[in-house]
């Protein structure tokens, strides 16, 4: 292929981000270079680039900036129409993003998600060959005490709706249904709840 010769822009975003986090977690995996001298984070000090707040500024900032290349949500890189990257994985195949490859990515760490939903789903190993190796997963971050009964079990259901019969919604808006495996430690997490020390139903 006949490449362009235009500088290349890179656009990262301005301000902390779980995109960022998931971004840089994958580069630190796979280059010991990065991992020293940027490391990972929800922020980082960028080496080169320009900035970009939120998923908004940096699609904005790739579509006007010949040459350019970011990382941005999928749901962002589809409703703008951005070329998106295949990126070779642990198996040595090249995988376009996209709700399945994100759930290969997902199923590959299912018993360690299992244990803990925090843990990083970047650079899934070679026994999962369809799997994007920049996933990451969506958080919801729920105090586990607050005050109003009322009000802490509609949020209590409306976080057990996202867990279960919402996430047949998932693969419409661009995200990828959760394993059964991660529903049932949310729902057991759920059940930790209370309101004012007093357990919700």
């Amino acid at each position: 292929m006949k490449l362009p010769k235009e500088p290349i822009v890179v656009v990262h975003r301005s301000e902390g981000s779980g995109t960022t986090a998931g971004f840089t977690t994958y580069l630190s995996a796979v280059s010991p270079e990065w991992k020293t001298k940027v490391g990972a984070g929800g922020s980082v000090s960028w080496p080169v680039g320009l900035g970009g707040k939120g998923n908004e500024g940096v699609t904005g900032q790739l579509k006007q900036s010949p040459g350019a290349v970011g990382y941005v949500e999928l749901a962002y890189a589809q409703q703008n129409n951005l070329p998106v990257a295949k990126i070779k994985n642990q198996a040595g195949n090249y995988v376009t993003p996209s709700t399945a490859s994100t759930t290969a990515a997902i199923n590959a760490f299912s018993a360690q998600l299992a244990q803990d939903p925090r843990t990083p789903i970047v650079n899934a190993p070679a026994s999962a060959p369809d799997a994007y190796p920049i996933s990451t997963l969506t958080f919801l971050i729920i105090p586990k005490d607050g005050p109003g009964k009322d009000k802490r079990q509609a949020l209590k259901s409306f976080a057990q709706y996202i867990a279960t019969d919402g996430q047949a919604a998932a693969v419409e808006l661009n995200y990828a249904p959760l394993p059964d495996s991660v529903k049932q430690y949310d729902q057991q997490q759920l059940n930790l709840l209370t309101a004012d020390g007093q357990p919700l139903s």
